[in-house]
C-alpha cells in the first residue's frame, strides 16, 4: 500500500526518483517521468500495469545523453566548467560536478507525450544551468521508445521569454508547452509545431501577474481545467484552479485544497480511463533545496459537485487508480 507523504520504492526496492513528474499511457503500461538528481541522472521513467508495483525502465536522460541539434539557437550543454561561472554570484540549490570537474546541470519537470504523426515520444523540460537560476530555458529531448535513453536537442527560450515551471498538454487537438515566465508573474500557453520540437506563433498569457507556478492541466467534458501553485519557493501554498473552453479565455482562480494543499504541489493529474476518474499526483519537498532527497509524493483523487467544481480528496493512503 502507497501512504502519502512515505518514501516509495521500486520492485527492486531502490527509492522511486520522480519528482515534478507526469505520467504516460502507453500499450499495456503506465509509464512515469520524473525528475532524479543522483550522481549524474536528470530524469528517471517508471512502468506499472496497476499502480502498486513500480518497475524502474531507465535513466532516460542524464548529463550524458546523446545530443542531436534541430535549431541553430539551441544551446546543447549538459554540463560547464566550474571557471565559466562568475564567482560573485550567489548560488541557489546544491551543486552537482561529474568528476571532471564540470557543473551539471538542473533539470525540472520532465514531460512526455507521444507524437503519432512522427512516431517519436517527446520530452520538454525546465532548463538550468545548475549554478543559479537564471537560464530560465525549456529544452526538449526525443527517443523512439517511451524508456530508452532520449537524444538531448538542445534549451532555449521561447520567443526570448524565460521558461521555468512547465508541463504539457493536449486540447481540442493541439498540443500546447505552458510555462511560467516574466519572474514567474505569468504563465504562457504555446501552441507546438505538428512535431512538438518548438513552439509556433501563437501563444497566450494566463493569469497575468499572479504569480502562479506547478501548472497542472485535465480536459473534463468539453473544458480544460488547470491547478497551479503559488510562489513560496519550497514552501508549500494554497493551490487553485481554473477553467476554460478554449486555452485563451480563463475563468477566475478559485482555491482547492486547504491552505497548504495538503503539503503539497502539483505535478500532473491522471484521468484513468478504466473508471473515468481524476488523480491529483504531487510533491511534497523538502523546507530548501538541501533537503530535495526528503521530498515524497501523494496521490489524491479529484472529485466534483454539480457545478463540475473539483475538489482534492484528502486521504492518508495514496488514492490508486483502479
Amino acid at each position: 500500500m502507497l501512504i502519502n507523504g512515505m518514501r516509495w520504492y521500486d520492485t527492486d526496492n531502490n527509492e522511486i526518483h520522480a519528482h515534478g513528474g507526469f505520467m504516460l499511457e502507453y500499450g499495456d503500461y503506465y509509464y512515469w517521468y520524473g525528475e532524479n538528481r543522483t550522481d549524474n541522472n536528470f530524469v528517471s521513467c517508471y512502468r506499472t500495469k496497476d499502480f502498486k508495483d513500480w518497475e524502474f525502465c531507465n535513466n532516460v536522460l542524464t548529463s550524458s545523453s546523446p545530443v542531436k541539434k534541430i535549431n541553430e539557437t539551441n544551446d546543447l550543454l549538459l554540463k560547464r566548467s566550474e571557471e565559466s561561472f562568475d564567482p560573485s554570484v550567489e548560488r541557489l540549490g546544491f551543486l552537482r560536478w561529474d568528476g571532471e570537474g564540470n557543473i551539471i546541470s538542473n533539470i525540472e519537470r520532465p514531460k512526455v507525450v507521444y507524437n503519432e504523426k512522427t512516431k517519436k515520444f517527446v520530452m520538454w523540460m525546465h532548463y538550468e544551468n545548475g549554478h543559479d537560476y537564471d537560464a530560465a530555458r525549456c529544452a526538449v529531448a526525443t527517443c523512439d521508445t517511451p524508456d530508452g535513453d532520449f537524444v538531448y536537442h538542445g534549451s532555449f527560450r521561447p520567443h526570448g521569454n524565460e521558461s521555468r515551471d512547465c508541463t504539457l498538454h493536449k486540447f481540442n487537438g493541439k498540443m500546447y508547452f505552458i510555462a511560467a515566465c516574466n519572474a514567474n508573474l505569468d504563465l504562457i500557453a504555446y501552441e507546438l509545431t505538428e512535431d512538438y520540437l518548438d513552439v509556433t506563433e501563437n501563444k497566450m498569457i494566463m493569469f497575468p501577474g499572479e504569480k502562479r507556478e506547478a501548472p497542472a492541466f485535465f480536459n473534463k467534458d468539453g473544458e480544460v481545467f488547470v491547478l497551479t501553485s503559488g510562489c513560496t519557493g519550497w514552501r508549500p501554498n494554497q493551490c487553485k484552479f481554473s477553467k476554460s473552453n478554449d486555452m485563451t479565455e480563463w475563468e477566475k482562480l478559485q482555491k482547492i485544497g486547504d491552505e497548504v494543499t495538503y503539503r503539497s504541489q502539483p505535478a500532473f493529474v491522471f484521468h484513468s480511463k478504466k473508471n473515468n476518474k481524476y488523480y491529483y499526483f504531487g510533491d511534497r519537498w523538502g523546507n530548501s533545496s538541501a533537503e530535495y532527497f526528503a521530498s515524497t509524493y501523494v496521490i489524491f483523487e479529484i472529485i466534483f459537485d454539480k457545478n463540475n467544481i473539483p475538489q482534492l480528496l484528502y486521504c492518508e493512503n495514496a488514492s490508486v487508480p483502479k
